[in-house]
C-alpha cells in the first residue's frame, strides 16, 4: 500500500486505484525524486501540478511536505475517484483546501487554463504505453504555465525515448532507478540571458 512519506501526514496510508491499470510509482523512487526536489528547496510554498495523477500520490505527497496548493488531473473514473479520497485526507488535517481535483484529460486541462495560472513544480507521470506524440503535446502546452526557477518532473520507462522538449523548456537532468527513468526539466533561458558560468553543473537555481 502506499503512503505518505514524510512531512505533515508523513506515514498515512493511501488509497490505491482498483485493478492493475494504474501503475503507481514506487516508494523508492518517490523518496529520490523528493529527495532532489528538497534539495532544489523548491516545495515549500510551491504551487504544485500533477498531471496524469493516478491516485494522486505525488501530489498529496508535495502537500505534506509545505505545497500551498496542489491540482490533480486525472482522466480515469476510478483513478479520478481515489484521488478524491487521498486529497481528503490532506484537506481535512490541513483545515482547508490544499488538494484540488479535475478531471480531465493532461492536454486539454492545460489549453483551458488561463494563461496567468503558473505553477513552480510540475510531476508528469503518464501510462508507459502512451503514445510518444500525446505526451510531446501536453509537453507544448506547459511552457507558458512554469512559474520562474519551476521544475518539471517526467517519468517514463527506461525503454521510452527522451521526449521531445518544446521551445520554452530544456532538460537539465536524467536519473535512472531500474525501470524508471526521470527527466527533470525547466524553464529554458531566454536568448541573451545564459549563466556566464556555462561550465557550471547544471541543476535549477531554485
Amino acid at each position: 500500500m502506499s503512503r505518505i512519506i514524510a512531512g505533515t501526514a508523513g506515514g498515512t496510508s493511501l488509497t490505491s486505484v482498483p485493478g492493475t491499470g494504474t501503475r503507481p510509482t514506487t516508494d523508492r523512487v518517490k523518496e529520490a525524486l523528493f529527495s532532489r526536489l528538497e534539495s532544489y528547496d523548491v516545495l515549500s510554498g510551491a504551487r504544485v501540478l500533477d498531471l496524469f495523477a493516478g491516485s494522486g500520490a505525488l501530489g498529496v505527497e508535495s502537500a505534506s511536505r509545505g505545497a500551498v496548493s496542489v491540482d490533480l488531473v486525472e482522466l480515469a473514473d476510478k483513478a479520478a475517484g481515489t484521488c478524491k479520497q487521498n486529497a481528503k485526507l490532506i484537506n481535512d488535517a490541513a483545515g482547508r483546501s490544499v488538494v484540488n481535483v479535475h478531471r480531465a484529460k493532461a492536454d486539454t486541462y492545460l489549453l483551458r487554463v488561463p494563461a496567468d495560472v503558473t505553477w513552480d513544480v510540475v510531476f508528469l507521470d503518464p501510462p508507459y504505453d502512451l503514445d510518444e506524440e500525446d505526451l510531446n503535446s501536453v509537453l507544448r502546452a506547459l511552457p507558458r504555465h512554469l512559474a520562474e526557477g519551476a521544475v518539471v518532473v517526467l517519468e517514463r520507462s527506461t525503454r521510452s525515448p527522451e521526449p521531445v522538449w518544446p521551445a520554452g523548456m530544456e532538460r537539465f537532468s536524467e536519473r535512472k532507478y531500474g525501470e524508471t527513468t526521470l527527466w527533470f526539466a525547466e524553464p529554458a533561458q531566454a536568448e541573451g540571458e545564459e549563466a556566464d558560468d556555462a561550465g557550471a553543473s547544471s541543476e535549477p537555481n531554485g
